[in-house]
């Protein structure tokens, strides 16, 4: 996998993770949360779509318009100076208009409309090279904590009623009329109050940009026109203009002439930056991408300039610096893309860097993309987060509160399965949920077909049974972690043994695929060589070096996490990509089982001291435990679960099974499962519906709520409970 992703080349690290230096951090004293947990929810199949990580991940979605709607939406003339100047420019785009107010300057959104609200000039863009000057008009704007009134400036009027027609700017450049309503002025009628509680100029301003990215552009308009609010500054619309058409010099001009947030000595140009922003890093993100993108263009020499010149003395990383010299000796576009995870000029990489840049600019003057979706999908997963029988499949409406009934939750015993004899230690369905493979002292691993859980396939010769498997991102193979210290390969489908790994000293404990599906790792209780990376060839790639006993493994949706417990009481976090140990947790008793949740955020780790632990990857931190379950000798093994992974599962030493609702750490559900006890318990990812677990008498339950719990039994052909 390539170590130059986008995160990466725009150094903003979506987790404190990024930083190479090794942390030990002692979790003994901090297991039990003073806080309720931090939620930071990400999308899956089931719930609502929000923005990345962050590591996360999932990256950024910018929500600027495309190059065919900016002479639409934002002004194209980039103004910079306040005195006046001859312009000429390369610029192969006509002129357009700009509004230039002769009105005193007042707060973004609200400015008095007039007939002389029109100023002719000629568009400047070009080359970051050009030798002409630029205009600059002063446009006012508040910053986050500025004083203002209620709603903002609002609109003069004289003894309650405005009689005159007069016209303003949008922050698109569209002329636009005022409307008066019985006499009045609707801004001046509607600014001393707000909606329901909330501020009308936000409102307004979300309302016009959410109405502008559904391409209801005349709707924006006429709002705007109507409500006297603006979107945003001419300055600030320069700036997202000049970003999006690649006129670097220009945007940093107007960076330049930023404003700190709440600073009042400082007078700006209108651009003001949210506080603790940086803006030398703001500059090497710009400047980062004009050099990729004179690289994409063969001009290496500018590129080397650029790199010796502008990069170099903003960013005093060595290692980083070189990371981007390396990319010099790309001898193609497609080596470049490939090398860096950048997209290309001509890709998204424009508007994700404004995305991000957005992030460091005051919402105030800049509302972040997307800014009324995101404000929705935070409602949806709150919604969801505290839906205690949270069943649903589908994204919560936004006509009604969201709420889930309590007899769709699968608390009952649908199914039970006796094809696999001898002790079962654990089940695993398959990740699209069509397969569920059961394993435990017997020397065979069953695959079942759902929902009709007919024996499909048995994969045998695991001597001394079976103690882990993981099923590849397409489900075509199957990695089995023998107790005979060897690890097979299969081929899902046809049950064929297709590698198996060479002999360690002890049992391989377990099995982590890595995203691409063309490797995996295995951890082995085998101190000389714990954990190790094979292809699906069955070559060794590297062993890892790692000197302890790994008694369970998991990784991270995204690739980048890879997390392994010992023998004793720590929790080792590996870089994936690197391989280096990034941190390691110590814990107040001896950890039986790890997974790592679908959005790569939170570690499940259960221990044997009747508790597990919700603990985020990011933060390095616990956030909530779980307890009513009881530990031991045995390895017992939790996971998370149910529609949008909103609940923890585990078994227990007592037999029972314990649901928790993974937010508040509320148990829901106790269930009778096994006898003596309960080994492990899995949620069917791709039906919040549909539990299996397992025990040491040898059978496997199928939970599912009554209906569904009939509909099943009728498939299999009506087998006894």
């Amino acid at each position: 996998e390539s170590p130059y992703s986008l995160d990466k080349l725009l150094l903003i690290p979506p987790r404190d993770h990024s930083r190479g230096e090794r942390q030990v951090v002692d979790l003994t004293l901090d297991s039990h949360p003073h806080s309720p947990p931090h939620s930071n929810p990400e999308p899956n199949s089931d719930g609502p779509s929000t923005s990345p990580n962050p590591r996360h991940t999932a990256e950024p979605v910018s929500s600027a318009p495309n190059p065919d709607q900016l002479h639409q939406s934002l002004p194209s003339t980039y103004t910079i100076d306040s005195r006046e100047h001859p312009s000429s420019s390369s610029h192969p785009r006509a002129s357009t208009h700009t509004i230039a107010s002769n009105q005193p300057r007042q707060a973004l959104g609200r400015r008095q409309r007039s007939d002389s609200d029109q100023e002719q000039t000629s568009l400047v863009g070009g080359t970051p090279n050009r030798s002409s000057r630029y205009k600059r008009h002063r446009t006012d704007m508040p910053a986050d904590d500025d004083a203002r009134t209620s709603n903002g400036t609002s609109r003069p009027s004289h003894n309650g009623a405005s009689t005159a027609e007069t016209t303003t700017s949008s922050a698109n450049g569209i002329y636009k009329a005022a409307i008066a309503t019985n006499g009045s002025s609707t801004a001046s009628r509607l600014a001393s109050s707000s909606y329901h509680g909330h501020d009308r100029e936000e409102v307004t301003r979300i309302l016009i940009q959410t109405l502008a990215d559904m391409g209801y552009q005349s709707a924006a308009e006429f709002l705007s026109h109507d409500s006297g609010f603006q979107l945003e500054s001419k300055t600030v619309g320069s700036f997202r203009t000049a970003i999006i058409d690649g006129v670097w010099d220009v945007a940093e001009e107007l960076l330049s002439g930023a404003a700190a947030s709440g600073d009042r000595s400082q007078q700006g140009n209108g651009l003001v930056l949210a506080s603790g922003s940086n803006p030398s890093l703001m500059r090497f993100w710009i400047r980062q991408q004009k050099f990729l993108e004179l690289l994409e263009s063969k001009h290496i020499s500018q590129a080397l300039v650029v790199l010796r010149t502008e990069l170099t003395p903003l960013y005093q990383d060595t290692q980083k610096l070189h990371m981007l010299s390396s990319l010099l000796m790309c001898t193609s576009t497609e080596d470049l893309r490939s090398k860096s995870g950048w997209d290309g000029s001509r890709g998204d990489s424009r508007r994700e860097l404004l995305s991000e840049l957005s992030k460091c600019i005051s919402p105030s003057v800049m509302l972040p993309q997307n800014r009324l979706a995101v404000l929705l999908d935070q409602v949806k997963q709150s919604q969801i987060d505290s839906c205690l029988w949270h069943t649903s499949a589908s994204s919560p409406s936004l006509y009604s509160d969201h709420i889930c009934d309590r007899t769709h939750f699968p608390n009952e015993t649908a199914l039970q399965l006796t094809d696999l004899t001898g002790e079962v230690w654990g089940v695993q369905f398959s990740n699209d949920g069509r397969k569920l493979a059961g394993f435990g002292s017997n020397d065979t691993v069953m695959i079942w077909e759902v929902p009709s859980f007919n024996v499909v396939r048995t994969l045998g010769d695991h001597v001394d049974g079976c103690a882990n498997l993981a099923w590849s991102p397409d489900d075509s193979m199957i990695v089995t972690c023998g107790r005979d210290k060897h690890a097979r390969l299969w081929d899902a489908k046809s049950g064929h043994l297709l590698k198996k790994i060479g002999r360690l000293a002890e049992p391989v404990s377990g099995c982590v695929w890595t995203p691409d599906g063309q490797s995996f790792v295995v951890s082995s209780l085998d101190k000389e060589h714990s954990i190790q990376s094979w292809s699906v060839d069955g070559e060794l790639i590297c062993d890892w070096a790692k000197k302890h006993r790994v008694q369970d493994v998991c990784g991270s949706a995204d690739g980048h996490w890879l997390v392994a417990v010992d023998d004793s009481q720590s929790i080792h976090i590996y870089n994936a990509v690197t391989r280096k140990l990034e941190c390691t947790m110590k814990l107040d008793s001896r950890p039986s089982s790890v997974s790592i949740s679908v959005d790569s955020r939170h570690l499940l780790v259960n221990k044997q001291n009747d508790e597990a632990q919700l603990i985020d990857l990011v933060a390095r931190k616990p956030v909530q435990k779980f307890i009513g379950h009881t530990g031991g000798a045995c390895l017992i093994r939790s996971a998370f679960g149910g529609a949008n992974e909103s609940f923890v599962v585990s078994g227990s030493e007592d037999g029972s099974i314990l649901i928790w609702h993974k937010n508040s750490g509320v148990a829901v559900e106790r269930l009778q499962g096994h006898s003596p006890r309960t080994n492990a318990v899995v949620w069917n990812p791709t039906d919040p519906c549909m539990i299996a677990s397992c025990g040491d008498e040898g059978v496997i339950k199928i939970w599912s709520n009554k209906a569904k719990g009939a509909t099943l039994r009728s498939i299999r052909g009506g087998a006894d409970l």
